[in-house]
């Protein structure tokens, strides 16, 4: 049990200066858990010795014991041969043999004791490594959360000015003014773009009016022409008189059914202004 003892000393010893170094604990895991395989192969070859001393002390305790079946074998083929001196003394080597043989069994009977233990407390360390390589997954993990948070209340600590947040903010601010500015200008644009339409259709309308007038004109063209050769036709003599007369009866009838005419108006007007 010695050699238990000893691996338990070392492995406290390695863990208390680990810890007392504490640089890095994924670091300081992963070493300790390969010292302990390193000490189980160490206890796998002592169990392995004890257990090849016990075979040994069992072959010997065999081979004595089988020494002292061959000298009683030739004791009593001394003692058939008649020869009983011979005899005693093949005996008394079968003793020794035996009495040998009864030492080795008892220092057997000890050593396989001691290796069952040895097995049981071999078979025990092996668990408690794989106990610990299983924590060692665990508290790396913790340690590596631990890291993490340290690191985010250290930045968190860092920005105790605020300095970081009003950057934001005033990022914030000149993007909102941006699109603002973009909104104005798009309204802007709207509003020109109306503009526009409606001047066009004012362009539209008074091209409408225009031509409106310019037709006016030809017809006023028309009716002065019309008066014109009325007037030579009234010149020619008395049958252009009569005619005439006919022709202003049948005007003055044609005025009465183009009361609405804007040249009948005109030539009213006109004749209006001659009489005065």
């Amino acid at each position: 049990m010695g050699l238990f003892d000893r691996f338990r000393r070392v492995v406290k010893s390695n863990i208390n200066d680990m810890i007392s170094k504490a640089e890095n604990p994924e670091k300081m895991l992963n070493q300790l858990i390969s010292d302990m395989n390193q000490q189980l192969i160490e206890s796998k070859k002592s169990v392995a010795s004890a257990i090849a001393d016990e075979k040994k002390l069992e072959r010997q305790v065999n081979e004595n014991r089988n020494q002292a079946a061959e000298w009683e074998r030739k004791a009593m083929m001394a003692l058939k041969a008649g020869k009983e001196d011979l005899a005693r003394e093949a005996l008394t080597r079968k003793q020794e043999y035996e009495q040998y043989a009864d030492q080795l069994h008892e220092q057997w009977e000890g050593q396989h004791q001691s290796v069952e233990k040895l097995k049981e407390s071999l078979r025990g360390l092996q668990q408690k490594i794989e106990e610990a390589q299983r924590k060692k997954n665990l508290l790396i993990a913790r340690s590596r959360r631990a890291d993490a948070q340290k690191k985010i209340q250290s930045t968190v600590s860092g920005m105790s000015d605020n300095s970081a947040f009003e950057v934001f903010d005033r990022m914030s601010r000149q993007v909102d003014q941006i699109e603002a500015e973009v909104e104005a200008s798009g309204e802007i644009e709207q509003m020109s773009g109306s503009d526009d339409l409606e001047s066009r259709f004012k362009e539209l309308e008074g091209s409408n009016r225009s031509d409106s007038t310019d037709k006016m004109l030809d017809d006023l063209r028309k009716k002065m022409a019309l008066e014109e050769n009325a007037g030579k036709g009234a010149d020619g003599g008395s049958e252009g008189s009569t005619s005439g007369s006919g022709s202003a009866e049948s005007g003055s009838s044609g005025s009465d059914g183009n009361e609405d005419d804007p040249l009948e108006e005109l030539k009213r007007k006109m004749n209006d202004e001659g009489g005065e």
